[in-house]
């Protein structure tokens, strides 16, 4: 049996099928020794629930990064289809100031700003910190939570925001 040949995946192409997974909206938030931070996100999974623990991944050129290098918590808060301003305001080159100015802000138990009307906010201290690439992965343990919001949920493909619905389309199994 012969070996199979690879072909190194050029970035912009990796970038281009990524694009195509729609993903759940985040907004990351943090407060602490650090400063106030925050920013959208889409590289957000659960690692575990013994102890509930999240995935978060911030690129190091993220102007939040900076923030999440030195405070220890963060939060995670899922944003509704009705929030897409929100989710721009994080998204862009907006200063961090008028980022937070756009919606009403809580906190839980850490101390970062929960968004007080997403679909569900996952309140963490940072437990791992791993350098991967271009980006900081962190593994966050979940240590509250925040379910007020309601409606669809906000997503991202083609880069750029959609709000479907959350009803499954009704099947046809008369074929």
């Amino acid at each position: 049996m012969t070996e199979p040949t690879t072909i190194p995946v050029e970035a912009a192409d990796y970038r281009t099928a990524m694009a195509r997974i729609a993903s759940a909206v985040h907004l990351v938030t943090t407060a602490g020794p650090g400063g106030r931070a925050g920013f959208t996100a889409t590289a957000v999974c659960s690692v575990s629930d013994e102890p509930p623990t999240l995935l978060v991944c911030i690129n190091r050129t993220a102007s939040a990064h900076a923030a999440l290098s030195v405070n220890d918590t963060l939060c995670v808060n899922t944003l509704g289809a009705h929030q897409m301003d929100v989710a721009g305001a994080f998204g862009g080159r907006t200063p961090m100031d008028e980022r937070f100015a756009t919606a009403s802000w809580g906190r839980l138990v850490t101390g970062s700003p929960v968004l007080n009307n997403a679909r569900v906010a996952f309140d963490c201290r940072i437990v791992g910190r791993h350098a991967v690439a271009t980006h900081d992965v962190l593994v966050c343990e979940v240590v509250a939570l925040a379910c007020a919001g309601t409606g669809d949920g906000l997503l991202y493909a083609d880069r750029r925001y959609h709000a479907p619905p959350l009803q499954a389309p009704a099947r046809d199994d008369a074929a």
